[in-house]
């Protein structure tokens, strides 16, 4: 006799939440950070599934019995966080991105800081334009909608019924196609506003060639960029707003094609 009323089945569902909630949270881009400790992640991840099992929960009869099914699985359940972390990361590496490519326009080249998220070394405008728009994420309730996805597929995707097909593989090349031309409108104004400067230095310099354009032009450009990034900020508020309403319908989407 079972004094302690444990149920395997209901252990089982628990089972199953907690390693969807686990893979996606720690495939999400804010969460997969190595500023985060294991620990921390771990302990969000039970705390979440705690949260959110009565209400959404898999039947523990999904769980497969034999080891092989139990590691398709999780294979399953780790490409599905994988896709979904990466409709967030190809966003952010977008910015990032032009935030290089900007720093590489001001002479920020050897200036570099260490990235949160990967822990390599980024310039300061990247990193700058990571924690911008991180903010105006958060601010917007853009990590919402993370949950709301994860909460989503447990309608929309059983465990171990992912299904790969070339619709999901073209539409995910399609969002990291998307990533390159962000970057590119995120950094062109301040290109176009650095290469005004360049022309106009070179004007100067043929005009008068004893001036030391190489020792005036570096704070003059690092000016001008910091001037127009500023001024940026303002429109890539708007532009993450887009962006975040986005986000429901491309979570839908890849999901949907992913069953």
């Amino acid at each position: 006799m079972d004094i302690f009323g444990f149920d395997m089945a209901v252990f089982a569902g628990f089972l199953l939440t907690l390693i969807r909630v686990s893979f996606v949270v720690f495939m999400m881009p804010f969460y997969s950070g190595e500023y985060i400790p294991v620990q921390v992640k771990v302990a969000f991840c039970l705390v979440l599934t705690m949260a959110i099992w009565p209400h959404l929960s898999f039947p523990g009869e999904l769980l497969p019995r034999h080891p092989f099914g139990i590691m398709t699985l999780l294979l399953g359940e780790a490409v599905l966080g994988l896709m979904l972390g990466l409709c967030v990361f190809f966003i952010f590496t977008g910015i990032q991105t032009g935030g290089e490519i900007m720093g590489f326009q001001m002479g920020f080249t050897m200036v570099t800081l260490a990235d949160p998220m990967s822990g390599s070394q980024v310039s300061i405008t990247s990193h700058l334009m990571y924690m911008v728009t991180f903010l105006i994420f958060l601010a917007l309730d853009g990590h919402l909608h993370l949950l709301r996805a994860l909460a989503d597929s447990f309608t929309l995707i059983p465990p171990g019924g992912l299904r790969i097909s070339g619709p999901l593989t073209g539409n995910i090349l399609e969002l990291s196609a998307g990533m390159f031309s962000l970057a590119v409108k995120i950094a062109a104004p301040v290109i176009a506003a650095l290469f005004m400067v360049e022309l106009t230095l070179a004007l100067m310099g043929r005009a008068a060639p004893q001036m030391n354009l190489l020792t005036m032009g570096f704070p003059i450009k690092i000016a001008v960029g910091f001037f127009f990034i500023g001024i940026l900020f303002s429109t890539l508020a708007l532009r993450m707003e887009d962006i975040i309403i986005e986000l429901k319908p491309m979570f839908d989407r890849i999901m949907m094609l992913a069953r």
